[in-house]
């Protein structure tokens, strides 16, 4: 059985004999990224865990303060590398509303569903990442295969497959194709089967239940007090979720449901994504077969959106506006203003707080990342836990060292 967390706080207040201290990484096949874990370790029971951050350091914030609202899509790429398209809506989303600029309806479709898609691709990910850290190698092939077509997808409407910066402030790069579009309907219609088997590997196998399930438990309590959000929130039984409760782009339009537990371990986190996924399978199907008409960005005659290349070579007020846009000391109307507004991205809440000056650059650009809330829980959630759980708590929270270090 687990050590109680007084037994855990009595060995670390030095009552044990000795304690062992483990590097968990930096370099760990079980991190999926550069993260450090100092274990205090009495045996094979883990009595206290120290995370250690810095390791990808890149100055994210700082950048925020030196490239334009355009030019930072870029940065919010690798932030969550998993999913980079709900970065690019999640950094643009939150430029508008400092800006006061409403979105086209048929902007918001679009942006709804590379959202829903990048959800579906970051849970292939961790729910295949915990599958293979606990041995269910074959769990992992079936989400990563699905994960390609997701980047065809992407690869078609933007021209790149991971760092994408598809979004604009007042629009996107290009609007949606033909192609783009057979794609998804194809990988609407294919999907579903893939989840099948996908659970029927995993959710009743033996060693995998008995290595998720009462592991790393999070009650609803603290999953509030410690500010959790996305699945790890709703694992707990917190019913939150930002698409719901403070709707943006055109969730408003579509019918989904929120999934959550109320058991609060690495199993329930694991079965919250793999539910998720259904529904923003949902919301994809709903948003392409009614996609609105008309143009993707706001009008080029309001200065705000950077106007196509065809209207660039082509017309005189394209030529202009790109100029407005581009150059220094010019580009946007922006407010002397601070805002904050967050999106529902597949990790949880992810905001970022502006502060304008009137510049066309942000006076500060702060992140709230998902991923920097939750490593803090891990120490509390590994406590009294064996060395070979740490890797089942660390896959279940998706951690993400450079939405830490940013």
């Amino acid at each position: 059985m687990p050590l109680t967390l007084a037994d855990a706080t009595a060995a670390g207040d030095g009552e044990q004999d000795y304690l062992w201290t483990l590097n968990f990484g930096p370099q760990h096949p079980a991190t999926h990224t550069t993260l450090r874990l100092i274990l205090k370790l009495d045996g094979e029971r883990v009595v206290d865990a120290i995370p250690d951050l810095g390791y990808l350091h890149s100055g994210f914030e700082k950048i925020g303060e030196h490239l334009d609202y355009n030019q930072y899509v870029t940065v919010t790429d690798r932030m969550n590398y998993i999913s980079p398209m709900a970065n690019n809506v999640a950094w643009h989303h939150a430029v508008e509303n400092l800006l006061g600029i409403e979105l086209t309806p048929r902007c918001k479709y679009i942006r709804t569903i590379i959202a829903e898609l990048a959800r579906i691709s970051d849970h292939l990910l961790s729910t295949g990442a915990i599958g293979l850290d606990t041995g269910a190698f074959t769990f992992f092939l079936y989400a990563f295969y699905q994960r390609e077509k997701i980047y065809d997808i992407f690869e078609s409407l933007c021209g790149a497959r991971f760092t994408n910066s598809y979004t604009r402030v007042g629009g996107v790069m290009h609007d949606i194709t033909p192609v783009t579009i057979t794609k998804i309907r194809e990988f609407v219609s294919d999907f579903p089967r893939t989840v099948d088997d996908m659970e029927r590997l995993l959710n009743r196998n033996r060693i995998f239940v008995d290595r998720t399930k009462n592991v790393g438990l999070l009650s609803k309590q603290d999953a509030i007090n410690r500010s959790t959000s996305g699945p790890v929130a709703r694992a707990s039984g917190v019913t939150r979720d930002l698409r719901k409760d403070e709707p943006y782009l055109a969730y408003d339009d579509f019918d989904f449901q929120v999934c959550c537990s109320n058991a609060g371990d690495c199993f329930a986190r694991y079965y919250v994504r793999m539910a998720e996924m259904r529904e923003s399978l949902k919301i994809v199907e709903q948003a392409v077969e009614n996609i609105p008409a008309g143009p993707v960005n706001v009008g080029v005659d309001e200065r705000t959106t950077l106007p196509s290349k065809e209207q660039v070579y082509q017309t005189i007020e394209g030529t202009i506006t790109h100029f407005e846009l581009v150059m220094a000391n010019r580009g946007f109307e922006v407010p002397v203003e601070e805002s904050y507004a967050a999106v529902e991205a597949p990790n949880g809440e992810l905001g970022f707080y502006l502060v304008g000056d009137g510049s066309d650059v942000a006076y500060r650009a702060r992140c709230r990342p998902p991923s920097y809330i939750h490593f803090a829980l891990f120490p509390e959630l590994i406590r009294g836990h064996t060395l070979s759980d740490v890797v089942a708590v660390l896959g279940s929270l998706n951690i993400i060292a450079a939405e830490l270090d940013r």
